[in-house]
């Protein structure tokens, strides 16, 4: 052998093999048998063949790719162009661009507004889980733009002028006046430095303005401390007016085509969201039409809040779906010890159990949905108004740990940036604490129902259609009852409390939904556990094979 030759031969150091491949090509509505359950219950049939296709673009790896390339390439702002003048721009990726683009071509932002068909919130709900797990920061704006809709409408002339565009199915990047573009976005300008979620606490000022447009004009001074996606074409705003707290529509650019008076200070340097970028702004004489009546900017919101609430609900479901399924997906191709992970026990109890987390989040999520889709009747609007907070504070806060769990399952690969479980893992939290952390939800429940107790008779009444099927619930729901029979220290149990209507509600709707294998998993694990445990520490005897396989990117 030459010199040559034998340093060639040692060029090879070793042959990779069993390494996962990446998880591509699949359909992600046909594999998710949690959501595909949903949506027949709800009446969602109607959209089976849309879903089916949507399921297949979101499991193309070129659609995979650009949720990469979004948060490798986080946004970046420029103040000034190159001769000093004020521009406030953001510039992003074109991958970021490209999902928005898919986004809103399909409605995700306004479909339920535009054709209120029967179960519209329901199949727009499917379709953006389904899209959420392509990447989550772009999100941010599609919700806003979807959320805002009803509060747009308290003013009509604003609404006749705005909503045509808001809700068209196509989405306008560049960066000029309103007047100018056939596609709008709205974005959301709520929380400052000194009050957070305590927006009454806001001090930003509005002065009124002579106007004979048909709209109340005003001036805002004063900041914002978390404004996301700030090339938005405008942005909803809490400011205090003469007659109190009221609601704004703040444009970016003024009908003149002006710049409007609003300025971005910088961009939130955050541990997850990256390709979402979140902004500091002041306002220096910004005009902003009013939304509603003066001093109820609170009242104006209500319903945008719910609704983002509800979103923050779909995503973070989304993000334990697309959770479950890197970490089935591995452990199915992976070797360890002698055997294939998906086959060892342990890793079965721990695969299984992630599952069953999402089988509860899709439950309530879609049971949210198809209340949204009859809040013309009452007793679904009530159930509405205490769901968005039981299921923000719940299913929002188990998806860290939720994410860290399936993270682990791929084991060091799981926490580098070349695989998804560790953008999963960063962005995880932002749900939970954006929108109202939980603290906010919980309290927000007792507010409610002491403001209207036949909500919680309503939540009640829905339990009730369970009754009898398992006494296992019957007892949780009993002492659920008693739980709030008991007045004293409500505040400091509240936590307590919204766990309790969670997991009872989770549990109904599971067993509602007709599959034996996860109702009883769920009702033995998360109701008759005796007591809080870890992921993968569920009771003996339970069906796992049919969890597992319902968790499989690849079932049918």
């Amino acid at each position: 052998m030459s010199e040559a030759e034998s340093l060639s031969s040692q060029t090879s150091t070793h042959t990779v093999f069993n390494q996962t491949p990446p998880l591509t090509g699949h359909n992600l509505y046909a594999g998710d048998g949690a959501l595909r359950d949903a949506v027949t219950m709800y009446g969602g049939h109607w959209a089976e063949e849309d879903l089916q296709r949507y399921g297949e673009i979101c499991g193309r790896p070129e659609m995979i790719e650009r949720g990469f390339l979004a948060n490798a390439f986080p946004p970046e702002f420029d103040s000034h162009d190159r001769n000093g003048n004020r521009i406030d721009l953001v510039r992003y990726h074109p991958a970021y661009h490209q999902l928005m683009q898919l986004a809103l071509s399909e409605g995700l932002h306004s479909a339920p507004w535009v054709d209120p068909k029967p179960g519209a919130h329901l199949v727009r709900a499917a379709k953006y889980y389904l899209h959420s797990q392509l990447e989550s920061g772009h999100g941010c704006p599609v919700t806003m733009t979807f959320a805002a809709v009803p509060t747009l409408r308290l003013n009509p002339h604003l609404a006749a002028e705005w909503l045509p565009k808001v809700t068209a199915r196509g989405y306008d990047a560049s960066n000029r006046p309103y007047g100018d573009k056939a596609a709008l976005t709205i974005g959301m300008g709520m929380t400052e430095k000194q009050g957070g979620s305590d927006v009454r606490a806001n001090t930003s000022s509005a002065i009124p303005l002579p106007d004979n447009s048909g709209n109340r004009v005003f001036e805002l001074v004063g900041h914002k401390w978390f404004m996301s996606a700030p090339m938005c074409d405008a942005f909803l705003m809490l400011a205090q007016a003469p007659g109190g707290l009221s609601c704004f529509l703040v444009p970016r650019w003024r009908a003149d085509g002006s710049k409007n008076a609003l300025q971005i200070q910088r961009l939130k340097n955050k541990s997850g969201n990256r390709s979402n970028a979140s902004s500091e702004v002041e306002m220096h004489g910004a005009l902003g039409w009013l939304i509603g009546d003066e001093g109820r900017g609170v009242n104006a919101i209500i319903e945008m809040v719910a609704t983002t609430r509800f979103d923050c609900m779909v995503g973070s479901s989304a993000a334990q779906r697309q959770a479950v399924i890197q970490a089935i997906h591995h452990a199915a191709h992976r070797r360890a010890f002698g055997r294939q992970l998906i086959d060892q026990p342990l890793m079965q109890n721990v695969l299984a159990d992630l599952q069953l987390e999402v089988e509860g989040s899709v439950a309530l999520t879609m049971r949210m949905a198809h209340a949204l889709d009859h809040r013309d009747q009452e007793s679904q609007r009530l159930l509405l108004r205490l769901g968005a907070a039981v299921g923000k504070y719940w299913i929002c806060k188990r998806t860290p740990h939720h994410a860290y769990e399936a993270m682990e399952c791929l084991g060091g690969n799981g926490v580098v940036e070349d695989f998804i479980t560790a953008r999963l893992y960063r962005d995880a939290p932002i749900n939970a604490i954006w929108e109202g952390s939980g603290n906010i939800q919980a309290l927000d429940l007792l507010r409610a129902i002491g403001k209207t107790p036949s909500a919680l008779v309503a939540w009640y009444d829905e339990l009730d259609n369970s009754a009898g099927a398992d006494p296992r619930l019957d007892r949780a729901v009993a002492d659920l009852k008693n739980q709030f029979a008991d007045l004293q220290e409500m505040e400091y149990r509240a936590r307590y409390l919204v766990e309790r209507m969670a997991l009872t509600m989770q549990a109904h709707l599971l067993v509602q939904s007709g599959n034996s294998a996860v109702a009883e998993a769920f009702i033995a694990a998360r109701l008759d556990a005796g007591g809080a445990h870890g992921t993968g520490c569920l009771p003996r005897g339970l069906d796992l094979a049919t969890l597992i396989e319902r968790g499989n990117p690849h079932s049918t």
